[in-house]
């Protein structure tokens, strides 16, 4: 327990930081997705179009590029000065979004197509039909894949520690580069991996509580 306690400091920053990225990146995941996953199914041609192109391109862009983008190319462009922790939960939640869009998307086909097409009929907008109608219909339908998504959104968020952020994934090498710190290499990734264990079964349970809240009878 020396590897823990004996470096709390550390392990408080890395855990910290590991939660900011993967909370407030699943926040812009989530809000982004959302309106990505409504213009994948827009029946306005260039919403359909932007939509698709938007995920086709950064889903298939290898995480680390996109982590290149924000964290090396953002500053290359003259905008705001941010740093690294605020590039990385931004890379990760515009990566993330194309997940949600797409587990989304497959929840809003599984609404009866005529429940949009009545609530159309009685005047409802678009953005009414989805956000009243076929949103929350879908989400109760697409728990699961969803929470795979955040729990790969979890695991990602290592990915931050080749870009300067201090997190779980960092602390291996932040741990032996600081003289006097107790704990090898192996020990520490390995804490690493049971905290990494334990965050994951926290999500599961409640992704076990919301099936059963939002459990839908056939």
């Amino acid at each position: 327990m020396d590897v823990i306690f004996g470096n709390l400091d550390l392990w408080s920053l890395a855990i910290r930081n590991t939660l900011l990225v993967f909370l407030l990146g699943g926040v812009i995941a989530l809000g982004l997705g959302v309106l990505v996953g409504a213009m994948r199914v827009s029946p306005v041609p260039i919403a359909r179009g932007v939509g698709t192109l938007y995920v086709n391109i950064i889903r298939n862009t290898p995480l680390t590029l996109v982590f290149f983008f924000f964290v090396l190319g953002y500053p290359a462009l003259g905008l705001p000065k941010m740093d690294p922790l605020a590039l990385s939960i931004l890379a990760i939640g515009v990566y993330t979004a194309t997940y949600v869009a797409e587990v989304l998307r497959a929840g809003i086909n599984t609404v009866p197509v005529g429940q949009a097409e009545a609530a159309r009929a009685i005047g409802l907008p678009f953005g009414q039909v989805m956000g009243i109608v076929v949103l929350p219909q879908a989400f109760r339908s697409v728990v699961p894949p969803m929470m795979s998504v955040f729990i790969a959104l979890l695991k990602n968020t290592t990915v931050a520690a080749g870009f300067s952020v201090a997190e779980l994934g960092a602390l291996r090498a932040t741990v032996n580069d600081a003289a006097g710190r107790p704990g090898s290499p192996m020990e520490v990734l390995l804490w690493v991996a049971a905290v990494f264990v334990v965050l994951v079964l926290l999500l599961s349970l409640v992704q076990n509580r919301l099936e059963k809240k939002w459990r839908i009878v056939r």
